[in-house]
């Protein structure tokens, strides 16, 4: 029942799993897990979230109706990722793929991936828990030609969709959520289509200037 962005992110993370290890974590949406799972929910939108706050095995009052708030800690021989909203999971979740050791950068940069063994988890400090200082934080790509164009069009047929899509993992894996397009030739919105779909999907703030066409209903 969760936000498809934190559906996507989750899928990301047994990735992410994969990369270290060389073994992908499976992602399985079900009301029970199993001893030893990774569990991830948003507050209020995930029945396994909310039925182990009902039964009182985590306080999540530190992080309810906090901005993009999330709490990890261990829970019945389980490792819980808990998110106040959307993104709060979603950086809950690319939190623990950047102790693990996966750059943000892992793609955009081609940071390696030092392989391991094993992952531990310490939870001896009982708490773990974290949300931003400041509500909008992100970028602006300005005067896209022929820097960032010329890479869209060679890597992904132009600016759009695909190539957004790899922008936006970044601003989350680096715990950002504000982007502010390219506008000298481009136009977000119609472009392509599902771009601003995308965006949403995520969980990406997005902003517009003077001939950006202003979407509405």
């Amino acid at each position: 029942n969760d936000w498809k962005g934190v559906i996507r992110a989750a899928n990301d993370l047994s990735d992410d799993v994969r990369k270290v290890t060389g073994v992908a974590s499976p992602v399985v949406s079900s009301f029970a897990a199993d001893k030893g799972s990774i569990l991830v929910g948003t507050i209020g939108k995930s029945r396994i979230i909310d039925r182990i706050i009902k039964q009182k095995k985590i306080d999540v009052k530190i992080i309810k109706g906090r901005w993009e708030a999330y709490k990890i800690c261990v829970v019945d021989g389980n490792l819980l990722i808990a998110g106040s909203d959307k993104r709060g999971t979603i950086y809950g979740i690319y939190e623990l793929s950047r102790r693990m050791g996966v750059s943000p950068w892992y793609w955009m940069a081609d940071a390696p991936v030092i392989h391991k063994d094993e992952i531990w988890y310490n939870d001896d400090y009982g708490y773990d828990y974290d949300w931003p200082a400041v509500k909008y934080r992100g970028i602006f790509i300005n005067d896209e030609w022929p820097s960032f164009g010329t890479w869209c069009q060679k890597h992904f047929g132009g600016v759009n969709s695909k190539a957004y899509e790899k922008i936006f993992e970044l601003l989350l894996r680096l715990k950002a959520n504000y982007f502010w397009p390219a506008l000298w030739a481009t136009a977000f919105n119609e472009d392509d289509p599902e771009s601003p779909r995308l965006a949403d999907e995520m969980g990406i703030v997005m902003g517009t200037i003077h001939h950006e066409p202003m979407m509405t209903t």
